[in-house]
């Protein structure tokens, strides 16, 4: 256990974050042994290839796994350290649904020995850790002091995943101090970053708290926006503007909030605090209803050219993913906004997502034919492969996204 040959790591999800995290692992010469439930996605990275888009990963993969580093299956196998990296999605009225995580802690629970290791990486409302470990002594109480648990959650940004989990900061908590420091030294072995010391509570807060500050920036601006366009007013100049201040730092406006992080976790505060978390709260709700306005600009914008030239139009919503160049559709308010185009437009709609081949539920069009045959163009994600398409005057664009500024 002294080296990172001796140690063995079993990963529970290898989705978004676990795939890269195991094979990060993998790539510092630990035995990395993944589990997933879906037996496709076990197959496909036993093959040494990859299913998702993240730049580097699959060379990485396909190396790991060749030297046989990482080897998946579809149940958790025996290890010294066991890391749950499942999703952590919410019910209705945006309750946590933390199922997964128990699912995930059950599972391993037959393998737990004297001295092992248990981590939670996935996001989680504060005393989820404290829970789980209920759980695990309620099952095995002999283990009681003598395995050690903690929450280290990520913060990487998709597209640079594989970097920032070597260097960026990290923030781990343990059940106890000694958790804490043994959970601590296992993360030095693969992350060249600062590691933050901390308890349980707060840091699972900590991940809460990250998203919740960017979102409550990202309504501001977006509830900006909104204004602007009211007021006759180019909202993307004003930002660089007021940007040019030396304290004041306006982010950019979008199509509303997605992906798995920003769009989920402040809901998991106010679930939990209601009557502190308001602008929290409201943060929330004027991101939400950003993608509302946006397709409410679509279709009066369809029905005036209808209006106007006595045809239905052709209309392309140009992008599904969250965020821009990458193919993670998560709570994207991109996808939201298409299929409610699709169901409410009386014209033709047109899809265009360059990150992905395909999708279950659009047909998608290629980007220069779909600005082509359009007639209102809709910049929903500002993707690099769509900055190469050239301005056509018969065309009505709206840009919720800043890919035709100036500024």
């Amino acid at each position: 256990m002294n080296s990172n040959t001796s140690k063995r790591v079993s990963v529970v999800g290898m989705g978004y974050i676990g795939l890269p995290t195991a094979a990060a692992m993998a790539g510092k010469g630990i035995e990395v042994l993944g589990c997933d439930i879906n037996p496709e996605i076990v197959d496909i990275i036993n093959q040494g290839k990859v299913h998702i888009i993240e730049p580097d990963l699959d060379e990485l993969v396909k190396k790991v796994v060749s030297e046989k580093k990482l080897r998946v299956f579809t149940s958790p196998q025996p290890a010294d350290v066991y890391m749950v990296v499942v999703p952590t999605p919410f019910k209705q009225n945006h309750q946590p649904d933390i199922s997964f995580v128990e699912q995930a802690t059950r599972s391993v629970i037959p393998h737990l020995k004297a001295g092992d290791l248990f981590i939670i990486e996935s996001t989680s409302p504060v005393m989820t850790t404290e829970k789980m470990a209920a759980v695990i002594f309620e099952e095995r109480p002999e283990l009681k002091e003598k395995i050690s648990i903690a929450y280290c959650p990520e913060r990487v940004l998709p597209g640079k995943v594989l970097y920032e989990l070597e260097h960026n900061d990290r923030v781990i908590g343990g059940i106890d101090e000694a958790s804490t420091q043994k959970a601590a030294a296992f993360y030095a072995l693969f992350v060249q970053g600062k590691l933050h010391a901390t308890n349980a509570r707060t840091a699972e807060m900590c991940k809460l708290v990250e998203n919740s500050s960017r979102d409550v920036q990202i309504a501001f601006a977006n509830e900006l926006s909104m204004i602007c366009d009211n007021a006759g007013v180019d909202v993307w100049e004003l930002i660089a503007l007021a940007n040019k201040h030396p304290r004041v730092n306006i982010l950019q406006p979008g199509c509303g909030v997605g992906g798995h992080c920003i769009a989920v976790d402040p809901w998991f505060i106010v679930s939990d605090y209601p009557e502190h978390a308001h602008v929290i709260k409201q943060a929330r709700e004027i991101n939400d209803y950003k993608s509302e306005w946006c397709i409410k600009k679509i279709i009066e914008t369809s029905l005036e050219f209808e209006v106007k030239n006595g045809r239905l139009p052709v209309i392309a919503c140009m992008g599904l993913a969250f965020k821009p160049d990458i193919d993670d559709l998560r709570e994207s308010p991109a996808k939201y906004i298409a299929s409610r185009v699709i169901a409410e437009a009386r014209g033709e709609v047109l899809i265009c997502e360059p990150n992905i081949e395909s999708h279950s539920s659009f047909t998608l069009s290629a980007t220069h034919e779909a600005y082509e045959k359009a007639d209102i163009v809709a910049w929903l994600v500002k993707h690099k492969a769509f900055t190469t398409v050239k301005v056509a005057d018969d065309k009505e664009e709206l840009d919720f996204c800043g890919l035709r500024t100036q500024f």
